[in-house]
């Protein structure tokens, strides 16, 4: 027997159809059986509630309506057109807008009156709406991804940076022992032990930004960020000297302040780490090579001096692709900076200076 108001309108359409609707649409997520897709929320009310107007219709009877069915599947329509994949998207919402349109039916079944023009209109509303949020949901996924890809291009360029630093160093350092091998043998275990720590720190380079790329780190692990600013620039130079290699001093104005921008300071890093595996590569016949640092209040001026001829011994492949100084090219352009590159007024061995602006001018 079907239920009946008492105007006589069908009311258990309502007890069929806004149960389903609300689980699909209230169900937490977290909580929702692997069936329970967003393909099934969305499709399986609009074509429960569409039979339902069919039955009602084929009936002759009027059934009782109220806003909560419609608010349901309007949400299930949005939901749909914005969440579902292309395909599923076009069906489910054709689906949801099907049994909107046909809700009016229920109130005067058999009269050709029935208009469904509003209920279209509003469920055009409604899915221009969505595909306005999918639009946007897909703007953010690809700005996202954009940025995830430029940050880890990025850490691969630090990577690249740190592990050529450290081998050319090894590569140098095991030259020098194979000929200490036979003329000074007593000297062999001190480079020995700069090839061991330069490996070290190769590997914990890898590993830090390695790690960078798999995972986020989390608050507070700093010690996992590779160090590259102005504080860690004694180290590097001094570990570029050793016991055998060139004299290396850094030369820091004390107009240098501590609290310049941390791109700045990566950036200026890396010039002195790229010029100094440089002369390794290209000018091993160096005696002395000069860092400088200073800076007048607008630009900071890194400059990195040596007074090698060019003379090299290492090996070809070892010698690099020319993409280092590329890379860093490209990171001090974007800062607005300048990078120069050649030999020394006085030709007496290669310069390399880079102008660092505080804030980098309008394009």
């Amino acid at each position: 027997m079907l239920l009946a108001g008492a105007d006589g309108g069908l009311w258990w359409p309502q007890l069929v159809v806004l149960p389903v609707g609300l689980a699909a649409l209230l169900w937490p997520a977290a909580r929702r059986p692997k069936w329970l897709t967003t393909v099934v929320r969305t499709a399986v009310p609009a074509v429960l509630s569409g039979a339902v107007t069919a039955a009602v219709f084929l009936s002759g009877r009027e059934a009782l309506s109220g806003p909560g069915e419609l608010a349901i599947l309007l949400c299930l329509l949005l939901i749909a057109v914005r969440d579902c994949r292309v395909r599923w998207a076009a069906v489910c919402g054709v689906l949801d807008g099907a049994a909107i349109s046909a809700l009016p039916y229920r109130q005067a079944p058999g009269d050709s009156a029935v208009n469904p023009f509003a209920m279209l209109v509003l469920a055009g509303v409604v899915a221009g709406l969505g595909g306005y949020l999918r639009a946007l949901d897909r703007r953010r996924r690809v700005a996202v991804t954009e940025t995830q890809r430029a940050e880890r291009l990025a850490m691969a360029a630090d990577l690249h940076d740190f592990v050529a630093h450290h081998v050319t160093g090894i590569l140098v350092q095991t030259q020098v022992a194979q000929l200490l091998a036979t003329t000074d043998p007593q000297r062999l275990n001190g480079i020995l032990k700069d090839v061991e720590r330069s490996a070290t720190e190769a590997l914990a380079s890898m590993r830090r930004t390695v790690g960078l790329m798999r995972e986020a780190p989390e608050a507070g692990d700093t010690d996992r960020n590779p160090r590259g600013d102005l504080a860690a620039l004694p180290e590097l130079v001094e570990g570029f000297a050793g016991p055998v290699g060139p004299k290396a001093v850094l030369r820091r104005d004390p107009s240098v302040p501590d609290g310049l921008p941390h791109e700045m300071q990566a950036a200026a890093y890396r010039v002195v780490q790229e010029a100094l595996t440089n002369v390794r590569r290209h000018a091993a016949d160096a005696t002395e090579v000069l860092v400088g640092l200073a800076y007048d209040g607008r630009v900071l001026e890194v400059t990195v001096r040596d007074d090698g001829r060019g003379g090299t011994r290492l090996p070809q492949a070892a010698r690099g692709g020319g993409f280092g100084l590329v890379g860093l090219t490209e990171r001090v352009t974007a800062l607005g900076g300048k990078l120069r590159t050649g030999p020394r007024p006085d030709r007496r061995g290669w310069e390399v200076t880079a102008k660092l602006p505080m804030e980098k001018p309008p394009s």
